[in-house]
């Protein structure tokens, strides 16, 4: 897996954790999962748009994680003309990348203050992405909904009952 972190978010212990939860070797995981880090909306979109694919060629790898993908785009210090422009350069690249490579595509992005950069973004990535999951707490539960372009209706599903936030679901 190659995970890059748009959002200073890769935490190897959790990583060990869920390895040692699947009965896996925690160090023979981390081994095979390499992390770019980005600071900057420029530096995300260097990686993604100027190196990633070498890395997918170089290690082998068929699953790319990003996390938090618009939170650098909405830095305040980025003009938001070419925020967006550079956002959906990358987005176009991330989905031709996806098909010419075969290769899963999985990106994060967290609810943050509501603004009509962020709208913007949002609608980028949701007009890219073939499928879409959320994960809500609602009632003191955690739904998992996914939505799919090929199917006109969303899929609603309790993840957990046990843990009533998820703040709880990811410090386990």
């Amino acid at each position: 897996m190659i995970f890059v972190d748009g959002g200073n978010t890769f935490n190897p212990y959790l990583i060990s954790a869920v390895a040692q939860e699947f009965d896996l070797d925690p160090r023979s995981v981390l081994e095979r999962v390499f992390v770019s880090r980005a600071f900057t909306a420029y530096q995300l979109s260097a990686l993604i748009l100027e190196t990633l694919e070498d890395a997918l060629k170089h290690y082998r790898s068929k699953l790319v994680l990003i996390s938090e993908i618009i939170s650098l785009f909405l830095d305040r210090d980025v003009p938001t003309r070419e925020a967006l422009g550079i956002f959906n350069k990358m987005m176009f690249h991330l989905a031709d990348l996806a098909i010419r490579r075969n290769v899963i595509v999985a990106a994060t992005c967290s609810n943050g203050e509501r603004s009509r950069r962020l709208v913007f973004l949002e609608s980028i990535v949701f007009g890219r992405a073939s499928t879409i999951a959320r994960v809500k707490e609602s009632r003191g539960r955690l739904q998992l909904t996914i939505q799919n372009h090929c199917f006109p209706e969303s899929l609603t599903v309790d993840v957990l009952h046990d843990e009533p936030t998820l703040e709880k679901f990811v410090e386990a």
